[in-house]
């Protein structure tokens, strides 16, 4: 992703070795020209094999056929699926699911092709965790549908419909920012987590929020960060400076300040801030019900 190494695999919560922040693929999403609503009210991007630039077809068809011997399924997204990944500059974002060696398939493909890409990070979730009627899972069944590109295997995308530009979309992708923003200020309290690496993280999940206000107010779709941080800059202007700060962090335009990361993750900074408004406008899921 532009700007910066920070990158997330997909695990449900509560699994065995879960990676805080960006615990869902589209915490790395990228903008995307595509992105929008259609005619119909739903959800439109980008996304598409005839879309992904050619240069990055021998790094798919390697993965292909590493998930094919697995049996496993396999999708493309970000800036490869909606045709803005450039060589030697972009990552390769893949979601497996049933894949169990991810990371390991990950780190060989990425010392192979470390001349074309920053690295092929491939995100690793089961059948499973599309079903049910969780938040969690619906984000999951929106990201799927809409931004990730069949590659192999079985294809449970291919039996989703088009899924409406909404509030509860908003909410399935972001609607655990709350959890987040507690997580963040625990780890910072610890010292378990350099502080600048905190601020990386809180500031490319907080505008994602930021992205899902701005979608549900203006009754529009998007994840663009730099849009929805000048756009809620607009509508809220005591929120425009913070905002810019977290996209400079965000696209790594600059490294946070050590003392301007405690000061974020406050309990009246921005990051605890924007996931009030969300809690109001959106909601959060039923199981952060609580104070950011």
């Amino acid at each position: 992703m532009a700007g910066s190494s920070s990158r997330s695999a997909w695990v449900s919560v509560g699994r065995p070795g879960i990676r805080p922040y960006a615990a869902w693929p589209w915490a790395d999403t990228v903008a995307d020209p595509g992105e929008g609503v259609a005619a119909d009210g739903t959800i439109r991007t980008g996304a598409g094999r005839s879309q992904v630039p050619s240069a990055f077809e021998p790094v798919l068809a390697d993965a292909t056929a590493l998930a094919g011997e697995r049996g496993a399924s396999l999708y493309v997204y970000g800036s490869v699926a909606n045709g803005t990944a450039r060589p030697g500059s972009s990552d390769v974002d893949l979601l497996s699911l049933g894949l169990h060696d991810a990371a390991a398939a990950g780190r060989l493909l990425s010392a192979r092709y470390a001349s074309l890409c920053r690295g092929v990070e491939i995100a690793a979730a089961e059948a499973a965790d599309l079903a049910g009627d969780s938040d969690a899972a619906y984000g999951f069944r929106v990201f799927l549908r809409h931004y990730c590109v069949h590659l192999t295997g079985p294809d449970p995308s291919a039996g989703l419909p088009a899924f409406p530009a909404d509030t509860r979309a908003a909410r399935g992708f972001n609607g655990d920012i709350a959890r987040h923003c507690r997580r963040w200020r625990q780890e910072l309290g610890s010292g378990t987590v350099p502080a600048d690496l905190l601020g990386v993280r809180a500031a490319r999940k907080t505008l994602l929020a930021v992205a899902g206000l701005v979608s549900v107010r203006d009754r529009t779709w998007t994840t663009d960060r730099a849009h929805a941080a000048r756009r809620w800059g607009e509508i809220e202007p005591g929120l425009a400076a913070p905002l810019r700060m977290l996209l400079s962090w965000a696209t790594a335009e600059r490294r946070p300040a050590h003392e301007e990361v405690p000061s974020a993750l406050a309990g009246d900074g921005v990051v605890a801030t924007v996931a009030e408004r969300f809690a109001d406008l959106i909601g959060l899921w039923a199981a952060d019900q609580q104070d950011p």
